[in-house]
């Protein structure tokens, strides 16, 4: 199990809110109660698709995920309504230990709601994503996550065909196209990162 308390210690120091959990489920019973009677924009992530988070939260709450949009919504209609939703949940690529968050994104509509316009941002953390340090986290994102999702996504890129690491290629399929850096907890906005002692997403 890993440690968490540098890392919790450097983000409570950036400003973020900080809680952890031994299992997806305990986090789930915590999110469920915390977030209620609210709209709920959801980013792109196996981790939020593995713990079930859309159905449970869509019991008490107005929620938009564009892998799983409701009938009658488009693409860009889901996307929309996330985009504008009070509160929004995301994993993320990597974070360091010394307190950065790393996510690349290919469309950019993750990047851009962790970064600003909601009143509430949750991060949901499985501690794989954790690395010792910013050039460590950076690496991971990168040549870790990215190709996994590059296969996931079936793309014709040289991360995606030989999963080992990023070719910086220029194909037009390639996801790595917004890079978004946490220095500290944006202004504007609640942030809330949940620590989770389980392997979970990329």
């Amino acid at each position: 199990m890993k440690d968490f308390s540098k890392l919790t210690k450097n983000l409570e120091h950036f400003g973020y809110t900080v809680r952890a959990f031994s299992t997806a489920e305990e986090a789930n019973l915590y999110l469920t109660e915390a977030i209620q009677n609210r709209s709920v924009g959801f980013g792109g992530s196996k981790t939020l698709e593995a713990m079930g988070l859309l159905d449970l939260l869509s019991a008490r709450n107005d929620v938009y995920w564009h892998w799983y949009p409701r009938e009658n919504f488009s693409n860009a209609d889901t996307l929309e309504k996330a985009r504008d939703a009070e509160v929004y949940i995301s994993s993320v690529n990597a974070i360091a230990e010394t307190g950065e968050i790393i996510n690349i994104d290919g469309t950019g509509n993750r990047v851009a709601a962790i970064s600003h316009g909601h009143e509430k941002v949750y991060l949901i953390v499985g501690e794989n994503k954790i690395a010792p340090t910013f050039e460590e986290a950076l690496y991971r994102a990168r040549n870790v996550a990215a190709p996994l999702n590059a296969q996931r996504l079936g793309v014709d890129t040289p991360c995606a065909i030989n999963g080992d690491k990023c070719y910086d290629c220029d194909r037009p399929h390639r996801i790595c196209r917004n890079l978004s850096i946490l220095w500290r907890k944006p202004a504007g906005a609640e942030y809330e990162v949940i620590l989770i002692h389980e392997s979970l997403g990329y």
